[in-house]
Order: structure tokens, then sequence, then C-alpha cells
């Protein structure tokens, strides 16, 4: 068992599955009103969970109710069977989107990685009105075909479901291969917790599958609809920030993003691989402070 950074929320959906998630405003213990108090909403992506935006939980909640949450299956959110769940973007962008009118949350700044960026986008191109700002770090929102080799890999029917949920080897790659540096142990330990074994691993394998590589994939349609929307939200500030050394979520991706907001402040960080949250916190951070007030 490992020490959680935050106090831990949960909302039953209307699915009837619980969704966890860290709410921390650490203005209230000033005596502070929430009310006109602007959200940052942190969406996590493969296989990582709302523990990897601790750091940058610490560092905003002062300012804004910091939210970062846990996709069914995934951290300590309910992992159900497949059956009962159909682990698609569709339903995460509607799992997210109803917790955020359940908590009502508006002048959202989301934060998204990894599959975060295209759940995240989707959710606002659902409820426009409530999103002010979006970061987006080494993730896509829009349809591409580029998905290196060793991802192809775990696509593959038997032999993905052996690696990912027996062997665990997505998750444990991950951490050696998605980093610049040898994360920490207690790091390392965390971000593995949630998924422990072949059942916990679900998510893990469902998300892979769902990469929609192919017009005829179900989520195809879907990541298809959130790139034609993204030039609505052209008028509000977009950030940008990359690991340049990630092969996953490549410098390509970050230049498509630029297609779509050629204005976007952008913060390249060379050092840093796909979890450039873990690699350079406080490169991080410091670009998010000065998006957040407006300095470019």
């Amino acid at each position: 068992m490992i020490k959680l950074p935050f106090d831990s929320h949960y909302l039953t959906l209307s699915s009837g599955l619980r969704y966890h998630y860290f709410d921390e405003q650490r203005y209230r213990l000033r005596g502070e009103s929430s009310d006109g108090r602007e959200v940052m909403l942190f969406v996590h992506g493969n296989p990582t969970w709302a523990f990897y935006w601790r750091n940058l939980v610490k560092a905003f909640r002062d300012r804004f109710r910091c939210i970062a949450v846990d996709h069914i299956g995934c951290g300590l959110s309910d992992k159900p069977k497949e059956s009962v769940y159909s682990f698609t973007l569709q339903q995460r962008i509607n799992d997210l989107g109803e917790l955020i009118e359940r908590l009502d949350l508006k002048q959202i700044t989301l934060v998204a990685h990894d599959w975060g960026g295209a759940i995240g986008a989707g959710a606002a191109v659902k409820m426009p009105e409530r999103f002010e700002r979006f970061v987006f770090l080494n993730t896509a929102a829009f349809i591409s075909d580029q998905c290196p080799l060793r991802i192809r890999l775990c696509r593959i029917p038997l032999f993905g479901s052996l690696a990912i949920q027996g062997l665990n080897l997505f998750s444990l790659g991950t951490l050696w291969m998605a980093s610049a540096n040898r994360l920490p142990k207690e790091v390392r330990q965390g971000l593995l917790f949630p998924y422990n074994n072949w059942h916990n691993r679900t998510a893990v394998y469902r998300f892979v599958q769902d990469i929609p590589l192919s017009p005829v994939h179900p989520s195809y349609a879907v990541l298809r609809h959130i790139e034609e929307s993204l030039p609505q939200f052209r008028s509000l500030p977009v950030c940008l920030i990359w690991g340049m050394l990630d092969w996953c979520f490549s410098p390509e991706y970050l230049k498509r993003f630029l297609q779509f907001f050629p204005e976007a402040v952008v913060h390249r960080i060379a050092g840093a691989h796909h979890l450039v949250v873990e690699d350079a916190p406080e490169e991080t951070i410091k670009a998010m402070e000065d998006f957040v007030r407006g300095i470019q």
C-alpha cells in the first residue's frame, strides 16, 4: 500500500460505477469561498493515473480548485469486467462529462496528457462553455496513423493480452522507456500500484486496443469529430508542453497541434521523455505558471 498524496473522493456515475478523483483546494482551509474559483482539471493517459499529477496539483491548489480524475478501470476507480463496461473513448468522454456536470465545474483549465488529450478535448467539445484554457502535454486529440511498432505489437490478440495483463509489460515498459531518467523507487511503486494483477490491468490493455488506426474502428469517428471541432477553441489560450525525447507522442504531434492552434504558447523540453511531468516537474510548473499568468 502506498501513501496517497491527497484525500480520495468518489462520484457514483449513472452506470453505477465509482469514479475516483482528487479534489484539492487549499484556499478553503483559509476560509475563502469557492464561488467563482477557477478549476484546473487534470486528465491522465495510459498507463498512469491521478497520482501522475501530484506535483502539479500541489503547485496550483492555492489558486485553483485542482481535480485529478481516474478513468474507470484505472487508479482507484472501479475496475469492472469487460462485460459491463465498454472501455471506449466515447464512454470515457461521457464519464468525464458527467463528473464535470455533477460537480458543476466551470472556468476549467484542462491539463491533459497521453489519452487525456482526446478524452479531455472530447468533454470540452460537448460543453465548450465550461472551458477557458488548455494545457496539452505529449498527447493528441486528432486522428493519426503514426503508431510505434512496440505499441502495434501490444495490439496483437492474445499476445497483447498476455504481455499487458499477464506480464504487466506495458506499465513496466512505460517506466523504463518513457522516462529520460530512472524514476525513484517510490514513484515507480506509485505509478504501478493500481495495476497489480491481470484483472486490474484490463483498462491498460483496452486503451491500447482502442487506438483508432482505421476508419472501421469504433472510436475513429469519435476522434475525427473531436479533431474537426478543435478550431472552435482557437480564441482560447492554449499551452503545449512537450518532452522532445518522446518516441510515442513524438514532436510530430506537437507540429500537428500547432496546425490547429498556431498562436499556442509552446514549451519544448529537450531532456524530457513521454512522462514529461516526472522528467521535468520544475520546468513544467514554470511553463504553466507563466501561461496562467498570461506571460508568454
